[in-house]
């Protein structure tokens, strides 16, 4: 495909999420199976030019002057692909594909007539209006660029399987993607960002991804595991394991003593659990599926460790999912306190006397993160908050109360929150 087609292409596809508010990913598939003309490296240009339009929606839109999917994609050639003018006239006027020659105004705004100073925190940061509370609340006067760096790009973060291999083997297997040790972890690999215009490889090609030596996780995600302590020799249980990442970080410090449960109320996500665990060489796992009647019955109380990688907003991983930014609602966000209420309920009645739950959530808001904590403790007396970390290169990232709260402007991870709170002996 030409630029102009290519260029066209992602103006459809973003009109698409837009219109019908289609995840991206179901957008992008159907456009990739009506143009069987478009090859690999077409398919990721016109991926990477519409994810970044959605993760600089606002910002680009007040440079433009105009909030439309044409708009967007012009402007994300011009201030975040950094073309210059002439080729985004060239590829847009390219007759029959392209999208239709700049108008005077686009030529205009193309060239920077209008910058960002001035604009709002919200416009400068990337995010909805009605956020900005909540931002506030968390970041202050940084806002705005929290909200930006959310908007960045994400690297690929591996977490290495010390039950198959370490990191210095590992590493040398990912040679071919020039990998690096991003710090905060010893077991943490990172493949940084590709340039968004091109194809990048898939590490899950390579046969050691097959054997079980890593796993794609977030170094956020990683980290917040790590809050869980030394569980050697426990009893533990991953309340909400989804598809395992957070379940196999834990199985893995626990180096196969004591036992690991994974459960999650919807039996789909845990399709995948057993399958990830056999690669991994797990063999203290136990998945506890909810079409069984009471399937945690016979836990209550016995728990050393609950993790609770609660359901919430998201908000902490705009950078790899950045339509669900604007897809998030105020009545979204009051049904998911109401969800973590629950499991944080839940979770106390399976913690021993003396036990821990690790509270964590993949968000920055903090009616998803303090305010849950604070309630519940509200409701649950017998239990004490901790420092979510003791470890020396984490303790700048814990906030007044103890709680460890991970950024990728702070700390160059996903958006993280963990609270660690203990019950008492």
């Amino acid at each position: 495909m030409r630029d102009g087609g290519r260029l066209a292409a992602a103006i459809e596809v973003l009109t698409e999420i837009e219109t019908r508010r289609r995840p991206v990913r179901l957008a992008l598939k159907a456009w990739g199976d009506a143009a069987r003309y478009a090859g690999a490296k077409d398919r990721a240009w016109v991926s990477g030019l519409v994810l970044d339009a959605l993760r600089r929606r606002r910002s680009v839109a007040w440079r433009m002057g105009e909030d439309t999917p044409r708009a967007a994609i012009l402007g994300v050639l011009a201030f975040v692909w950094n073309w210059p003018v002439e080729k985004i006239a060239e590829a847009a006027a390219d007759a029959p594909h392209g999208p239709g020659e700049l108008s005077n105004a686009e030529w205009s705004a193309l060239r920077g007539a209008i910058d960002l100073d001035g604009a709002p925190d919200a416009v400068r940061g990337d995010y909805p209006d009605w956020l900005d509370a909540s931002f506030a609340r968390v970041f202050g006067e940084a806002r705005a660029e929290e909200g930006a760096a959310l908007a960045e790009r994400a690297p690929v973060d591996l977490r290495v399987n010390t039950l198959k291999t370490d990191p210095e083997r590992a590493m040398k297997a990912l040679a071919t993607f020039e990998p690096v040790a991003p710090g905060l972890s010893p077991n943490a690999i990172r493949v940084p960002a590709p340039d968004p215009s091109a194809r990048s490889g898939a590490v899950e090609a390579i046969p050691q991804f097959g054997k079980g030596w890593f796993e794609v996780q977030d170094l956020g995600s990683q980290l917040a595991a790590t809050a869980a302590g030394d569980v050697k020799g426990q009893q533990v249980l991953d309340l909400c394991a989804g598809g395992g990442g957070k379940t196999l970080a834990l199985a893995a410090a626990m180096a196969n003593t004591g036992q690991i449960y994974a459960y999650d109320s919807d039996a789909r996500r845990l399709t995948d659990t057993v399958r990830r665990g056999e690669r991994a060489g797990v063999r203290n796992l136990q998945v506890r599926t909810p079409l069984n009647k009471d399937p945690l019955k016979d836990l209550k109380g016995r728990m050393d460790t609950v993790f609770i990688d609660a359901p919430c907003t998201g908000t902490g991983s705009w950078r790899r999912h950045p339509d669900t930014k604007w897809r998030l609602t105020p009545d979204a966000l009051e049904k998911r306190q109401k969800d973590q209420d629950q499991v944080l309920d839940d979770g106390a009645s399976f913690t021993k006397a003396g036990g821990r739950m690790v509270y964590v959530t993949c968000s920055v808001l903090p009616e998803e993160d303090e305010d849950r904590v604070a309630a519940f403790l509200e409701r649950h007396p017998d239990f004490t908050r901790r420092p979510a970390s003791q470890d020396p290169a984490l303790i700048r990232f814990l906030t007044p109360a103890g709680d460890l709260r991970l950024t990728p402007r702070t700390s160059d991870t996903d958006g993280f929150y963990v609270a660690v709170l203990e019950k008492a002996p």
